[in-house]
């Protein structure tokens, strides 16, 4: 193919599959593989370092998730496209993925052809998601503000509300208002209730 090759950096935490990844996109030839990251806060340092035109990343890395670093580039503007690969086929992690200006939403499942494609089409400026899951983002509305999530997903950890507190520099008061508001939201009983629907859901 002519022109220079689509430069890419991929972010996965998982070994393996990351090196498989690397492996089938550099089978085509337009595609090249310039870096490879570990976790989220590696993934930014090599695109502020490479700066490539798309980054294909996992949601569930250590330090920074791909949705949290898909934000970050969208919040900096970055030229940087990205694209989540990932095994969550969930419509709210699809939906948070948009609003953070992810171009791209893929399942580990689909053959390698299709994240070949989505790079390219994602390159030009197209979006690239999974059909499957297309559709059904638009069904459930993710009702958890993101101080709540937050707040949520550390009790979700066992994080008590007074240790919730001091690690987000809130008052135990605050704390409890958020988990309150988030157990009302999503219908559970329980703060571990509401942690583990609203992460089925996508949510956090």
């Amino acid at each position: 193919m002519s022109g220079e090759p689509i430069r890419v950096v991929l972010a996965e935490d998982q070994g393996l599959v990351r090196g498989a990844l690397a492996a089938l996109l550099r089978l085509e030839g337009d595609i090249d593989v310039v870096a490879q990251a570990a976790d989220g806060d590696e993934a930014l340092a090599l695109v502020e370092a490479h700066r490539p035109s798309v980054l294909v990343a996992d949601i569930e890395m250590p330090k920074r998730t791909g949705l949290e670093l898909a934000g970050e580039l969208h919040a900096r503007k970055a030229a940087t496209r990205v694209i989540i690969v990932t095994t969550f086929a969930r419509s709210g992690y699809l939906r948070r993925a948009l609003d953070a200006g992810v171009a791209g939403y893929l399942l580990k499942d689909r053959p390698s052809s299709e994240l070949a494609a989505a790079v390219r089409t994602v390159h030009r400026g197209g979006r690239a998601i999974d059909p499957s899951l297309a559709l059904d983002s638009w069904t459930e509305r993710d009702p958890l503000s993101e101080r709540e999530r937050t707040v949520l997903r550390l009790a979700g950890d066992g994080l008590t509300a007074g240790a919730i507190a001091a690690q987000l520099h809130l008052s135990d008061g605050t704390v409890r208002n958020y988990l309150s508001e988030a157990i009302g939201k999503v219908g559970a009983s329980n703060r571990i209730e509401a942690a583990r629907i609203a992460r089925e859901r996508g949510w956090l």
